[in-house]
């Protein structure tokens, strides 16, 4: 089977990420610009959503349709409200600031996961410097919405170096983790943890192991539960591609890709069957699948 990418928007100059559709556009991040932008589908036109952004790279909505962001550069979660101011959700951890959060999920509780690295680089000129990060570790973090509208934060995972995408199984039992370290002796693999009922990860079991070129980046979970990820660089193995995953994580299908490193995915447009990929180099491109998407919002009908 072929998917037929099309090249939609871009390329816009350096990294594209965190594909979010609002139910009728899709919205997505230009990192080094710190801009949100939004592609009409139906006017075909790409227009600035949000700007001032800290390098945000991934977004995601919650089941009422509100937008969260991980800004790398400001190292902090936020939610970005509609009349166009931005409230902290968190910044620090044991009083120590985040690495660069990178990805975030949200569970059937409300609660949002998020990876923490720290990418050289990624979100600009000072965080080409690895000494400032003021954590000794790269981890997932768990954040519980409290009643009086904060947020308390737990660590949950303790075996993560450079923990990237993230994504949670149709049930809610399983995090799917992507260890996607940069360095030879750091892993590059798609993780399972199982959650346990007090919001604690079990121990992790490995589902695919990408050896010693690029791994998953970004992921999306499809409604037959399958994990359709993006991963792969030109420089060697498999090359640019996206992955179909099933829960176990044996490889479905593999669909290569013509440009470099794919960052991530997320299902839009009608049905939610349109699959929309971000891209190293500032590309936004989507190709109608036979898969439906599983994301929050706006719920299918």
């Amino acid at each position: 089977m072929h998917w037929d990418f099309i090249n939609v928007s871009g390329p816009h100059g350096g990294v594209t990420e965190g594909p979010a559709w609002d139910g009728e556009a899709l919205l997505f991040t230009h990192i080094p610009a710190s801009r949100i932008l939004r592609y009409d589908p139906l006017t075909r036109l790409t227009t600035v959503f949000r700007e001032n952004t800290n390098h945000a790279n991934g977004l995601m909505f919650d089941k009422q349709g509100r937008l969260f962001g991980c800004e790398g550069g400001g190292r902090r979660i936020v939610r970005y409200e509609p009349d166009g101011k931005t409230t902290v959700i968190v910044e620090k951890f044991e009083g120590k600031r985040l690495n660069m959060p990178n990805d975030l999920a949200i569970d059937d509780k409300g609660r949002i996961w998020f990876t923490d690295p720290w990418y050289e680089g990624a979100a600009g000129p000072q965080s080409l410097d690895r000494s400032r990060m003021e954590l000794d570790h790269e981890s997932v973090y768990r954040l519980d919405p409290q009643k009086d509208g904060t947020w308390k934060i737990a660590r949950a995972t303790f075996d993560t170096t450079r923990p990237n995408g993230l994504l949670f199984s149709l049930d809610h039992k399983t995090l799917f983790v992507a260890q996607s370290g940069r360095k030879p002796e750091e892993k590059r693999q798609l993780r399972a943890y199982p959650v346990k009922p007090d919001g604690s990860l079990g121990t992790m079991k490995v589902l695919h192991e990408f050896g010693e070129w690029r791994g998953i980046d970004g992921m999306v979970l499809d409604t037959d539960g399958n994990i359709v990820a993006t991963a792969g660089q030109v420089e060697g193995g498999p090359g640019p591609s996206i992955y179909v995953f099933a829960p176990d994580g044996t490889v479905i299908q593999r669909y290569p890709m013509s440009v470099d490193r794919p960052t991530n995915c997320s299902f839009g447009g009608p049905g939610l069957r349109t699959l929309y990929v971000t891209t190293i180099d500032g590309f936004l491109f989507r190709v109608n699948t036979e898969r439906q998407g599983r994301i929050w919002f706006p719920p299918l009908k």
